[in-house]
């Protein structure tokens, strides 16, 4: 015999009131109330702020001390002073106000254009990369019985690598019984110090390594090409 269920009926078994307010459950009025921006319990976002930024500076906002050791624009002294009041000096004349010494006691702030800092730091970082020297390590293998012929054609490119600034690294291959005679590599090692001539100085001397034989050539400061 099957019961019927009476699915109207809440779940307490408790009696069903009507509706007589004539209004639904969506058109109740909210009691939310959205929060002002001035009521927020953080400061505004720093508009030079940025989470990539490599160079991690405290800028304006971000600097929550109480005070500073302020220096101005014209890189003066100011003295030590409330950080909203540098803050505020900084905003009148259109400027940042910039973090330099955070370890200190007051951490030390400059006054400055946070965007034109950047772009002269990164030309100055540009400027250095440009001006270093690169010395690259170019490898010539040889072997216990490379021919004259070949090993003239090495030298002289090991010699252009030189005179071009760059290191050369020489490595003399030992194929199955040759490694119990390296006689033969090591005077092949001594005839290439002394074709290279004075461009070059030995940085690593003629060194077995398991099956072979490595020297590193690298180019003398004092030698003057002729």
């Amino acid at each position: 015999m099957a019961f019927k269920t009476n699915n109207a009926a809440p779940p307490s078994g408790g009696i069903i009131t009507p509706n007589t307010s004539g209004t639904t459950p969506s058109s109740r009025p909210s009691t939310f109330q959205p929060r002002s921006p001035s009521s927020r319990p953080y400061p505004p976002r720093d508009r030079n702020f940025n989470k990539d930024d490599k160079d991690d500076v405290r800028l304006n906002e971000r600097i929550r001390v109480p005070q500073v050791r302020l220096i101005d624009e014209n890189g003066e002294q100011v003295g030590i002073v409330p950080t909203q009041q540098a803050l505020q000096m900084a905003r009148d004349k259109g400027l940042d106000l910039m973090e330099v010494a955070a370890g200190a006691s007051p951490p030390v702030c400059k006054i400055c254009d946070y965007g034109k800092f950047k772009y002269e730091k990164k030309k100055k970082e540009a400027q250095a990369r440009k001006n270093q020297v690169v010395v690259k390590v170019k490898e010539v293998q040889l072997r216990p019985n490379t021919d004259e012929h070949d090993l003239s054609y090495k030298i002289k490119n090991a010699q252009e690598f030189i005179e071009e600034g760059d290191k050369v690294k020489f490595t003399i291959l030992f194929r199955g019984r040759e490694i119990a005679h390296t006689e033969p590599g090591f005077k092949m090692c001594k005839d290439v110090i002394e074709r290279v001539g004075e461009a070059a100085i030995v940085e690593l001397a003629p060194k077995l390594e398991g099956k072979k034989l490595m020297m590193i050539l690298a180019p003398n400061p004092q030698f003057k090409k002729k």
